[in-house]
Parts: structure tokens; C-alpha cells; sequence
């Protein structure tokens, strides 16, 4: 298939027993880790909401959610693509002051995302939102942030590490931070993707800042939705992932919109009538704390400490019956 990477000589090291205790060391010691180094509780979490809360990830603002009406509910609720909108009103509803924050383990379908070695229909994240003061609005708390939850996953990895010593250390714990502008400027010839992978590859572990915003080349970087992160104080934690040859997203966070950025974003995008939800309002009327929040993929983190060339080799999704036949072909076992 062609979006499809097929690693020569591919073999897993580890049994399908072994992959499912491995799995468990790496979400059970990961997120006990990163409750501890960002101060989080664990909550539970929807999987759908109503389509007139709003509140619903709107992604690029292109893709199709899933949606049904009810028998007993007079109104069409949608299932989750993420959580970033909820968990904000969460912190709210809860009552969590500035330094607290929640996380929770999040399924979302995400119908219009491609399939191949890192994207499936299934999403499942760790979601965590955290309250900040206005003073923590600045790029210096959002750099330390990222530095926790890089040091979370490497102690993580360390533990996997000890269980299956033959398995590779592959996230490096120094992080080196550029913008998307930086990043373009110092590869103008290349694609987004092509500017990832050059980066990534140098310094192993990234954060590629300020994602959203229109570059000089008059295009984002990456799309993002205009209503939660603020495009300049945001990013995404990339890893090189040695088995696929490529750069490897494992988080998009960033520090959330206050109602200034919300309404110059909503502008930008031509979004202003989404002003009229309750969430929108209550970032305007400055009712929702301030924020910072992101998602870690869980099965993007497994994937990347066990060295595996796909993700449906750690989780359990649909994949077209081409796609199925050549990974088999290639060594690729498909939960």
C-alpha cells in the first residue's frame, strides 16, 4: 500500500504474551509518572458528548466526527476525537486551582484519519490538563513542561528496560527546542514532514514549537484548531524511531488560548461564529481557568520503547485487508 512502510529483515523481539505484559509496564509506570511530575489526578472521561456542547475536538476543522441521535436523549451527540475542550471545563466544574491538574485515559474514533504505521481510527491517549497563572503563560514554563514528560517516558523506558534487557533504549532525555519557522528557514526546500524527519534524526528528541500559526512560506506548519492551543506558546514532542526511518509524534500540547488568542485565532480562521458556544464564552468572559494540557499516545508510546514497525501491532483496531496481508508478508503480526 502506499502509505504503508515496510521495514527490511523486520523481526519482533518479543512474543505476543511478552508484547501484552510489556504494554502493561509501560502505561502502568508511565502515567503514575507523569501524575507525579505535572501534580495530576486521574479522572474519568467521556467517550461521547452532545454536537451543541461544542466541545468536541474540531481537529483541522475538516474531519467528519461520528454522530448519532439517541432513544432516550432529544439531541445528537457525537463520539470524542479528543479531549481538549472538555478537560479545560473539567478543571473548572472541579474546582482545581493553579498547579493541579487531571489526566485520563482517552478513546476517540477519528473516521477521517489515514491508516498506515502511526495512524489508526482508534486514538488512544493520555489526555492531562493542568491549571497555570497568568505569570506561566510564557515559553520557558511550556519548555519545562516538555522536559517532564520526556523525563517520565525515559524513566519509564528504563523500567521496561530492566524487565526486557535485549529491547533498545530509544528515547533520549535532552530535548532541543525549535519553532516552525526556525525549522523552515533552515530546510526552505524541503516539506513539513521532510523537515521533521531532518531534525528529528540530528537530535533524537524535539519539541517543534509554535505550530499553527502562518509561516513565511504563507502555510502552517501543521494544522490546528484555533480554539484551545495558542500558536505560539504550543508544539509537539517528536523521536526519532529508528525501525521506520522517520521522526515519530508521541505528544501535541501546549499552553490554551486566553480570550485574546481565542479571538485573534478564531479571526485568522474565519471562526468567529463558534463564539457562541458556552465554552468559547467562558473563555471570553475569563470563567474557565487558564491552561496548559496536551495528549500522549499510548499505543504511539509502546510502539516507539518496543520497536515495533506498526501501530496495530500494540493495539486492536481495523485495517484495510491489503494493508493486513503485506505486513504478514513482512514479519508485521496485526493485533
Amino acid at each position: 500500500m502506499k502509505n504503508l512502510i515496510l521495514p527490511k529483515e523486520y523481526c519482533t523481539k518479543l512474543t505476543l504474551r511478552e508484547t501484552q505484559r510489556a504494554i502493561k509496564i509501560i502505561k502502568d509506570n508511565f502515567q503514575k509518572k507523569l501524575a507525579r511530575e505535572l501534580n495530576l489526578d486521574r479522572v474519568t472521561a467521556p467517550v461521547i458528548v452532545t454536537k451543541a456542547s461544542g466541545i468536541n475536538d474540531d481537529l483541522n476543522g475538516v474531519e467528519r466526527k461520528v454522530e448519532f441521535d439517541t432513544k432516550e436523549c432529544n439531541e445528537t451527540v457525537e463520539i470524542v476525537q479528543s479531549l481538549a475542550k472538555w478537560k479545560r471545563m473539567a478543571l473548572y466544574r472541579y474546582g482545581y486551582n493553579v498547579g493541579e491538574g487531571i489526566y485520563t485515559d482517552m478513546n476517540a474514533v477519528r473516521r477521517d484519519d489515514k491508516v498506515d504505521n502511526v495512524h489508526s481510527l482508534f486514538v488512544d491517549q493520555w489526555d492531562w490538563e493542568r491549571v497555570i497563572s497568568r505569570e506561566e503563560r510564557n515559553e520557558e514554563f511550556l519548555k519545562e513542561t516538555v522536559r517532564k514528560i520526556v523525563r517520565a517516558a525515559a524513566d519509564t523506558q528504563d523500567i521496561l528496560c530492566e524487565e526486557f534487557p535485549f529491547l533498545e533504549k530509544t528515547i533520549e532525555r535532552e530535548v532541543f527546542f525549535i519553532t516552525a519557522q526556525e525549522l523552515e528557514d533552515m530546510y526552505p526546500g524541503f516539506t513539513d514532514k521532510e523537515r521533521e524527519d531532518a531534525i528529528v534524526k540530528e537530535h533524537k528528541t524535539v519539541f517543534l514549537m509554535q505550530i499553527g500559526k502562518v509561516l513565511k512560506s504563507g502555510k502552517p506548519h501543521d494544522g490546528r484548531a484555533p480554539d484551545y492551543d495558542d500558536w505560539t506558546l504550543n508544539g509537539d514532542i517528536l523521536v526519532w524511531n529508528s525501525v521506520l526511518g522517520r521522526s515519530l509524534e508521541i505528544s501535541s500540547m501546549g499552553i490554551r488560548v486566553d480570550k485574546d488568542s481565542l479571538r485573534a485565532q478564531l479571526e485568522e480562521r474565519d471562526a468567529l461564529d463558534r463564539m457562541k458556544y458556552d465554552y468559547h464564552k467562558m473563555i471570553d468572559d475569563e470563567t474557565l481557568p487558564l491552561t496548559i494540557g496536551g495528549g500522549i499516545g499510548q499505543s504511539r508510546l509502546c510502539m516507539q520503547m518496543l520497536g515495533r514497525a506498526h501501530i496495530g501491532e500494540v493495539q486492536v483496531a481495523v485495517w484495510p485487508e491489503q494493508m493486513r496481508e503485506e505486513c504478514s508478508e513482512n514479519g508485521i503480526f496485526l493485533l
